[in-house]
Parts: structure tokens; C-alpha cells; sequence
């Protein structure tokens, strides 16, 4: 087994390549399976319980999105394999797809970002099937008639691939929510990774993101919507390294 226990959720111990082997396996199993990134916001949040902590535990693979768990599992002694991001895995997902002729649904970011992404990808590999993509309105996760739109479009499309970028916890409960009724293959929810392909958003610089400097890169591009994430409510996981760490709660 891949899956390993870290701090409040498990993670599944996979290089890229091993992630993407498995994704394969999903969409050939065609079982509606979805996955996730996790990083530090996600493990802040899933300290506090709730919805989303549901979602992660019927999660059917949990990914390592970020170089700072890479560190703390490395201090634990259970290191985890490599860091994973979603940015990354989406162009490799988008190369597989056009190599092996499955189709991909582009949910998510602001209106028209989708639908650009999907047309800069559609270039960059060429033979990737993007049937189709959508930006929903802000709220629509209270809107019950938007919900069913949306569940009515992907059926319709009938992608192999899901790719949603709506932010967490937004996504990854949207897919738990009704992954078994939109009958895709395999989920995914990569954040901001369709406002990076679209050109909406530069990434960090690779020294950056291999530093674990990427979040500080994302706060200059916004500052005011991401300044409080990432300077007030992700510090907290400095205390969560001590609170997780093996045998703590055993001396306690």
C-alpha cells in the first residue's frame, strides 16, 4: 500500500509518474474516483474537522501538493517520495490525455479562464479533447438549480478527466458531493492550475516553488486575497508539526 499516515489526513507516498499510472488505472476502472492536493491551508483546515475532512477521508488518492509536508515528513522519518502540485500534474494529465485520446472537462476560475486554458492547452498538446468547460457563478454552491446545470453539462459532455478550479474547500466537496451522479472516470481539484494555463496567472519561478517560497510569490501577485491565508491562518501549521509528530499524542 502507497497511502501513509501524515499529521491529520494520509497521504499517498507516489512519484509523478506513479500518480499518473494511477490516474490511468481510474479511468480505466471507470468508478467515479477523485483525488486531491493536499498542502498547507488544506491540512490547517482539516485539523479544525467538518466537511471537508469527509471528503479527504473518502478521497481515492491524496496528493503532496506543496515542499513544506515534503520537510515536515522528512523530519517525522517517513518521508514522503516528491512533491506534487497540482500545477504540475495538470499539463502531464493534459499530455497523457492527447496521447491516449481522453477526453477533459475544465470546471471552474473566472468567467472565460476555462475556456482560455483550455484553448492555450488544445495548442500546447495537440490532439488533447477539451469537450467542454464552464466558469459557474460566484455562490453556485448554494444554488441548487446551478448544481444540477452543471452536474447536466459534464454528463453531457461526458469527460473522462474532470479538471475543477474553484478553490478549497469549494472543489474537492463539490466532487464528493456529487462524484457518483456525474459519472466521470477520475476528479480532480487543482485550485489555481486553469488561471496558470490560461496566462491569468504566473507561476513562481522553479527556485521558488523547490524553496517552498512559491505561497510568497502568490501573496505579491494577490496580496488581497491571499495576504491573510497565507500569513495569519498557514502559520498555524507550526504548531501542528509538534501536535502531529509521531508518538506525540502517545507521551501526552
Amino acid at each position: 500500500m502507497s497511502r501513509i499516515k501524515f499529521m491529520c489526513t494520509e497521504i499517498d507516498n507516489l512519484t509523478m509518474n506513479e500518480a499518473l499510472e494511477r490516474i490511468e488505472e481510474f479511468i480505466k476502472e471507470d468508478k467515479s474516483k477523485f483525488v486531491v492536493t493536499a498542502n498547507v491551508d488544506h491540512i490547517v483546515q482539516l485539523d479544525k474537522g467538518g466537511e471537508l475532512t469527509k471528503a479527504y477521508e473518502h478521497a481515492d488518492m491524496i496528493l503532496a501538493d506543496g515542499q513544506p509536508l515534503i520537510w515536515i515528513s522528512r523530519w517525522y522519518k517517513t518521508p514522503i517520495k516528491e512533491k506534487i502540485s497540482g500545477s504540475d500534474l495538470f499539463p502531464k494529465l493534459c499530455a497523457l490525455a492527447a496521447a491516449k485520446g481522453y477526453r477533459m472537462y475544465f470546471l471552474g476560475a473566472a468567467n472565460g479562464v476555462a475556456a482560455q486554458a483550455a484553448k492555450n492547452l488544445e495548442k500546447k498538446f495537440p490532439g488533447l479533447q477539451v469537450c467542454d468547460t464552464y466558469s459557474p457563478p460566484k455562490g453556485f454552491e448554494n444554488d441548487e438549480a446551478e448544481i444540477e446545470k452543471i452536474i447536466r453539462q459534464i454528463k453531457d459532455a461526458a469527460p473522462q478527466i474532470l479538471i475543477m478550479g474553484l478553490g478549497t474547500p469549494k472543489q474537492e466537496l463539490f466532487i464528493f458531493n456529487n462524484k457518483d451522479e456525474l459519472g466521470v472516470p477520475v476528479s480532480l481539484g487543482l485550485g489555481a492550475s486553469l488561471d496558470f494555463e490560461a496566462g491569468r496567472l504566473k507561476r513562481a519561478p522553479r527556485w521558488m516553488s523547490a524553496s517552498g517560497l512559491e505561497w510568497f510569490y502568490r501573496v505579491l501577485q494577490d496580496p488581497r486575497r491571499l495576504a491573510k491565508r497565507y500569513l495569519v491562518d498557514d502559520t498555524k501549521i507550526l504548531g501542528l508539526i509538534f501536535k502531529y509528530r509521531p508518538g506525540a499524542r502517545k507521551r501526552a
